[in-house]
């Protein structure tokens, strides 16, 4: 008897010591191409990092895993603990596109296509980003489109149409967001500049260096930057790849060494901006390419998340594009077939995945309207959705006494 309790005791120790060994190794900040990550604590919530594969569905993610991996690995994405979907129509159309995507992410409210953080009225509302800085936490977006583009300008403008840039430029400036990172130079220089596509002769650059903006155009100068605001507009339009150029990874790391010095927290949005536009060409080798940097800035930011223990990782769409499958190829992602049912957008639901404190409240099927809605409620934030108290002109100004 005493040997048989002996041996269950050693069989128990020897047990307790594997479970440790690999709940330490679960919480190593580096992932594998096959781990997993293990659901955390609902412990409070002090950072959201809410990630955007604008265009970016099962189709896309399955290119970008079977090119860089093979069927055996996996992608940083698909390592995410909890998994949904959401649906993803927009107020006037089956078929959505990123301004309405955007807004209604960052808002709780359906809009129409091509509006920009307002309703089919053109009232505006508060959307998330905006919340969060008004309430002491610090803030920021990084894409890889102009910084002026539909997506980020769904978080922290609002304008009747996606195309009135210049109008959105101005809104950033005077936005107080600690980091702005991407592109679209020409919607911020002065008309007399060769790049600018302006109509005036403000110099938005200047502006924003007024109230106390660094301002950075290369990789290099990002790198040395120390401490916000800054505001880093690193080509004419959308990035391109050049070396001078930051990666998305990149700036999604500078972003969080900065952001995290507020003691409050932050709220910071990325977008792999150009998933969407290898869709719109039918080209899967530049869908491939910009889902495969999307996920090594999904990477920095679990990792980061991993770290922390207080960050709520989100990462989603705002619609799939082109219609992707692949229909035949090798298991180790060579000569893959892959067909297309579109140019445009899809009424494809888009995968959510989240990692963190209360993730598991994003699994299932939703509305991308709920997402926002979720955020507020696990953050214990009782006035969100909420219309603002001003419509906007077709010029993209404030009209007051509105409700």
């Amino acid at each position: 008897m005493f040997v048989t309790l002996h041996k269950k005791i050693v069989r128990l120790m020897a047990f307790l010591l594997f479970s440790i060994l690999l709940y330490q190794c679960s919480n190593q900040p580096n992932l594998s191409s096959t781990d997993r990550l293990s659901r955390s604590q609902d412990t409070p919530i002090k950072n959201i990092i809410f990630l955007i594969g604008d265009g970016m569905s099962l189709g896309q993610i399955t290119l970008g895993r079977l090119k860089a991996h093979g069927v055996e690995g996996k992608l940083n994405v698909e390592k995410m603990p909890i998994t949904g979907y959401l649906y993803t129509h927009c107020a006037d159309n089956l078929i959505t596109d990123s301004a309405a995507g955007a807004t209604e992410l960052s808002t709780g409210f359906k809009t129409n296509k091509g509006m920009i953080g307002v309703l089919p009225d053109s009232t505006a509302v508060l959307t998330l980003l905006e919340y969060f800085r008004d309430n002491g936490k610090a803030t920021g977006m990084v894409v890889t489109s102009s910084i002026t583009h539909a997506t980020p300008a769904g978080f922290a403008a609002h304008v009747p149409y996606r195309k009135q840039e210049t109008e959105i430029a101005e809104q950033l400036v005077d936005s107080n967001i600690d980091v702005l990172l991407g592109g679209g130079k020409q919607f911020f220089l002065p008309q007399e500049d060769t790049l600018s596509v302006r109509k005036d002769s403000r110099n938005l650059i200047a502006e924003a260096q007024k109230k106390g903006y660094q301002f950075v155009d290369t990789r290099d100068k990002l790198l040395r930057v120390k401490k916000t605001r800054v505001l880093g507009l690193f080509q004419k339009d959308g990035l391109e790849h050049k070396p001078e150029e930051p990666t998305l990874a990149e700036m999604t790391e500078k972003a969080l060494s900065l952001l995290t010095e507020d003691p409050d927290g932050f709220f910071l949005m990325v977008e792999g901006s150009q998933i969407d536009w290898g869709g719109h060409r039918n080209d899967p080798d530049y869908v491939a390419e910009e889902m495969l940097g999307f996920d090594k800035a999904i990477k920095v930011a679990l990792e980061f998340a991993r770290k922390e223990g207080n960050t709520l990782v989100i990462v989603t769409a705002d619609h799939e594009t082109g219609g992707l499958s692949i229909t035949g190829g090798k298991k180790n992602g060579k000569n893959l077939e892959v067909r297309w049912t579109s140019t445009y957008h899809t009424a494809m639901p888009v995968p959510i995945f989240a990692y963190g404190p209360y993730s598991d409240e994003f699994s299932g099927v939703h509305d991308n309207t709920e997402v926002p809605r979720i955020i507020a409620r696990i953050m214990g934030i009782d006035n969100f959705p909420r219309k603002l108290n001003y419509r906007v002109t077709a010029s993209g100004k404030k009209q007051n006494g509105h409700n």
